[in-house]
């Protein structure tokens, strides 16, 4: 497949309002280390259970991508335990033949980590905070100042680099409907923003050997087929491998789709018109369809047993 975003771990060293997972934060103490020990004992196994081969079609046989993540995946209670050790596991079980990405907020890396992530053999290192919701980048030219200063670290290790944030010009600009974002009111998106028909939306989650098709994982293996995160996950890394769970779900109307991008249509066979699921969207005066995809997986999912929780 294309695409598995793999969020390794739950901790994080900022509780920004903007963040679409309340998960994501400092944690201390006990909290810290069993953060700390589900993200190191769960990762071999999640990593085991994904595809046989990371290729997809697009004009001939292309290397797909594992992007990996966080929270900030760089602090260093995680750093060699969870995302070296992973990468390592990654790379002796694929060799070359998928492109490995680290997605950062970018405040941590040194000329030391972006070293090591080169000997790893990272092909490119995502910086993802450059924005005004991170505190300390208020202002364009705080940002500024980060991107050179990561760029520079970056090019200096031999890697390409990638830059984006929560800006009104870029995809997610408008902020998903969840976690911090969604308590806070800061989700700007309406009906006409269908995160779910774009990439890292469940568009082509499905279609593994496509272009656009990506699924993301959480620190516990739960699988989804965006990185918004329906309510319910597919199922589970710990239980079961990847390419089983996207079989599962083949040919059911429910995920069919969601992986073509029309979530509207997701609960025609068990009685929801695309007139009542896009009244399902509506919270006051906020309508997205993020909101009637999360109110078909409680009132529907959960009560029939469609979705196990993990």
């Amino acid at each position: 497949m294309e695409s598995i975003y793999y969020v390794m771990t739950w901790l994080c060293h900022r509780t920004c309002a903007h963040c679409y997972e309340d998960r994501f934060r400092p944690y201390y103490g006990d909290e810290l280390a069993a953060v700390v020990a589900e993200s190191t004992a769960n990762m071999p196994r999640i990593i085991d259970h994904f595809p046989e081969g990371m290729t997809f079609e697009d004009s001939g046989e292309k290397p797909g991508m594992i992007i990996l993540a966080g929270g900030e995946i760089l602090l260093e209670a995680v750093r060699e335990p969870v995302l070296y050790e992973g990468i390592e596991r990654i790379r002796g079980r694929y060799g070359r033949k998928v492109r490995v990405i680290v997605q950062t907020t970018g405040d941590l890396l040194t000329p030391k980590i972006a070293g090591e992530l080169k000997t790893l053999g990272v092909d490119k290192v995502s910086i993802s905070g450059i924005d005004s919701f991170h505190a300390g980048l208020e202002t364009v030219e705080a940002q500024q100042a980060l991107m050179q200063k990561c760029a520079n670290i970056l090019e200096d290790a031999g890697h390409d680099a990638h830059f984006f944030g929560a800006t009104p010009d870029q995809w997610i600009g408008k902020l998903w409907p969840r976690g911090r974002a969604w308590k806070n009111g800061l989700s700007t998106a309406n009906l006409a923003d269908n995160f779910c028909n774009q990439w890292s939306g469940g568009l082509n989650f499905l279609e593994t050997r496509k272009k656009g098709g990506e699924v993301s994982v959480d620190p516990q293996g739960n699988v989804y087929p965006c990185c918004i995160k329906t309510r319910l996950p597919l199922g589970n890394l710990l239980e079961q491998p990847l390419e089983e769970i996207l079989a599962g779900k083949r040919g059911n109307p429910i995920y069919e789709a969601i992986s073509a991008g029309d979530p509207s249509r997701m609960g025609l066979e068990h009685g929801w018109s695309v007139e009542r699921f896009l009244e399902k969207s509506r919270v006051g005066d906020y309508q997205n369809l993020c909101i009637g995809c999360d109110a078909f997986h409680d009132e529907v999912l959960s009560n029939q047993g469609l979705v196990q929780l993990s």
